[in-house]
């Protein structure tokens, strides 16, 4: 579903992707992961075409990004702080995006009734409360029945059973068969979930492969046990 080729980025004489080549297939649940400054927002933010990569190519179900941004209603998106005009209100919110994208497809508004958001329909945004804040984050990027999902740390701020939710939402949506990219820090709340992982440091792919062939090497049974494991053995020295 999503093929990256040789992509470089630099800013300046700074380079924030060396060579990355991936490739992500419709069922897999990837967590990308890494050290801060490693590269992971900037790749995604090329896929999501809000960066240009100096070179190399990004397809999306075969199409190249740079040929068409309509590639874009195929992938829903939840950033890591989600930022919204402060006067409006969380119904306007959503009123707003369902006009603005006017999809023919069947909503998918399972998380706006799980976390009651229809309830707070009328409250600004700027009184919202971090967490609440992603709750809208999330149900946005899910709304429209995307068969990608791009979900960057997904369940920071989220109380227990928000995060809870939309891990089992997470759940549902890969067994349909979509791919789901999911960068997070918070790698004991992935085991249930990926079944890839992609590890980046300096801007290079140290490692892609299946959560199951990470276990197996390691001995480790859980993911954020098996990457300390690798850590610790100095294979992938992080760089803070």
């Amino acid at each position: 579903m999503i093929e990256i080729t040789d992509v470089n980025k630099s800013f300046g004489k700074l380079k924030v992707l060396n060579r990355v080549s991936l490739s992500f297939k419709e069922g897999e649940c990837v967590a990308l992961i890494g050290p801060n400054g490693c590269g992971k927002t900037t790749l995604i933010k090329s896929i999501l075409g809000m960066v240009i990569p100096t070179n190399g190519e990004i397809k999306v179900k075969g199409q190249l990004v740079s040929e068409d941004y309509q590639y874009r209603k195929q992938i829903g998106y939840m950033p890591q702080i989600g930022r919204y005009p402060d006067n409006m209100t969380i119904g306007q919110i959503i009123f707003m995006i369902k006009e603005l994208r006017k999809s023919s497809q069947r909503l998918d508004e399972d998380l706006l009734q799980q976390f009651c958001l229809t309830e707070m329909f009328d409250k600004p945004m700027r009184t919202l409360s971090g967490g609440t804040t992603q709750k809208v984050s999330a149900t946005l990027a899910f709304l429209f029945n995307p068969d990608i999902l791009i979900l960057d740390e997904p369940t920071a701020g989220l109380d227990p059973l928000a995060s809870e939710i939309l891990k089992e939402k997470i759940q549902t949506e890969k067994q349909k068969g979509k791919l789901i990219l999911i960068t997070s820090h918070l790698l004991s709340e992935l085991d249930d979930l990926i079944t890839h992982l992609v590890f980046m440091q300096d801007g290079n792919v140290k490692f892609h492969k299946p959560v199951s062939a990470l276990k197996e090497e390691t001995g480790e049974d859980k993911i954020s046990k098996a990457i300390a494991k690798l850590l610790r053995n100095n294979m992938y020295e992080p760089r803070y």
